[in-house]
């Protein structure tokens, strides 16, 4: 599954002319400067030379057969990237580090993981090694110059470790990003079957893994899941004559909107601006907009709740 190979935009008769310490430098910068031995053999250095670049400090050495280039200070996708090179053949990132890489939680300084499907690596210092002999090239995707699990596949496989609220979170966020789709939710989970996580995740979509895109509107939309409020419209477009308007929460037939004010995300001058403008057109219209906060949710939810059904029910 390896596609690390050292290119040029130069043509063939300049890359052999060029020394190998640039051509080097060329496919580092492209894959967070970190590098496998192979390739820098590919980029003309044989063993001897990479020994000599290593003691002399150009070369820092990250795992067995891989190195950092130029400077040891590489970012967490340069880790990301030695940890997978270090497995070898048949390793791909996976579980919290692969939902890191694809944004769909947040990182938190853990052990980085791999799952290595067949040879590879039984054991990496600093990494936690998994093994798998379901994982298929279907649950890989090809992303900064290595293997990652898939977002429904890296889903899956956190399903079996994450508390259901997390879980959701992670999906919903997966699917703002247009990361996954429920189809392929559903699929994975289906051909997951005798896999820990699989119940767990089929759950999830059960419940719809809707495209939220802030904490808060998870918070929100948990608490009028366990209310049993008919849930609304999750950031779902509405025009209002030329104007497209995009509600945080929405019930479109009894005309009823929410924004959720949450800091991240409603904080800045510019942003409180465009909600107040979003909140004038829709009032404009006959529409009953609240506002709730993080605080609210979290200290109030009764009195949340109560201010949302008020809402409905006169409209």
């Amino acid at each position: 599954m390896s596609k690390g190979v050292c290119r040029s935009s130069r043509s063939t008769t300049d890359q052999i002319d060029t020394p190998p310490d640039a051509r080097v430098a060329e496919l580092a910068a492209g894959l967070e400067g970190v590098l496998s031995v192979r390739e820098l053999r590919g980029c003309g250095l044989d063993g001897d030379a990479i020994a000599v670049r290593v003691r002399n400090g150009w070369l820092h050495r990250l795992h067995r057969g891989v190195y950092a280039v130029g400077h040891a200070g590489v970012s967490l996708r340069g880790r990301f990237r030695a940890a997978v090179l270090a497995g070898g053949t048949g390793t791909a990132l996976g579980w919290f580090a692969a939902a890191a890489d694809w944004e769909v939680i947040s990182w938190r300084e853990r052990e980085i993981e791999v799952i290595v499907t067949r040879g590879g690596a039984r054991s990496i210092e600093g990494v936690r090694v998994h093994r798998s002999r379901s994982l298929t090239r279907r649950d890989v995707r090809w992303r900064h110059g290595m293997w990652v699990t898939s977002p429904a596949r890296t889903l899956l496989d956190l399903a079996s470790v994450l508390p259901d609220r997390d879980l959701r979170r992670a999906a919903r966020q997966a699917q703002a990003l247009k990361r996954v789709t429920v189809s392929e939710l559903i699929e994975i989970a289906d051909r997951g079957n005798g896999h820990h996580g699989a119940a767990k995740l089929r759950s999830v979509v059960a419940d719809g893994p809707a495209p939220t895109r802030s904490p808060l509107e998870d918070r929100l939309l948990d608490l009028l899941d366990e209310a049993a409020i008919a849930r609304p419209e999750i950031n779902a477009p509405l025009t209002v004559g030329s104007e497209t308007i995009v509600p945080d929460l929405l019930w479109r037939d009894e005309r009823v909107a929410i924004e959720a004010d949450s800091k991240r995300w409603h904080e800045p001058t510019l942003t409180r601006t465009h909600d107040t403008s979003k909140q004038a057109s829709l009032e404009a219209l006959g529409w009953r907009v609240l506002r709730i906060t993080d605080e609210q949710v979290r200290r109030h939810p009764r009195q949340t709740l109560a201010r949302i059904r008020a809402a409905l029910a006169t409209r």
